[in-house]
């Protein structure tokens, strides 16, 4: 029998830092595949928000299809790089305020396989957080 599968606790990160998890071989990709893969999404998240969102004001009004839009071009980006990974992508909207704007996420999962990614954009009016969790798939 072998060992069971180490898990821990994690936090998402922010000011748009990738965090990627050790892999083991042979079910999932190395760990440097991962991390590659969170750091080209990364850059795709960035570009895809900014032309969601870029030149725009905040407007309650607009904040459903926004969000939509960024999290299904999110996926769709993601499901093409034909990697063995499930995604789940969050996305939230905020109008700018004084106070700011404050958000956690905590995983328990195999830190061998599985990674997170978290993107922070802002403008003037608005702040935008997007979470990518990538869920190795074992065959």
């Amino acid at each position: 029998m072998g060992a069971a599968p180490k898990h821990v606790w994690g936090r998402s990160l922010l000011e748009g830092q990738c965090a990627a998890a050790d892999l083991h071989q042979p079910i999932a990709p190395p760990r440097r595949r991962l991390r590659a893969t969170m750091e080209e999404y990364h850059r795709h998240c960035d570009e895809c928000i900014d032309g969601v969102l870029g030149g725009e004001d905040y407007n309650q009004n607009n904040i459903n299809q926004w969000t939509a839009s960024i999290v299904e071009q999110s996926l769709t980006h993601l499901v093409k790089l034909g990697k063995a990974y499930k995604y789940i992508v969050t996305c939230a909207v905020v109008q700018r305020s004084a106070y700011g704007f404050h958000t956690a996420s905590s995983c328990f999962w195999d830190t061998t396989s599985d990674g997170t990614c978290t993107v922070r954009w802002e403008n003037r009016t608005m702040n935008c957080i997007v979470n990518v969790f990538a869920i190795a798939i074992v065959l």
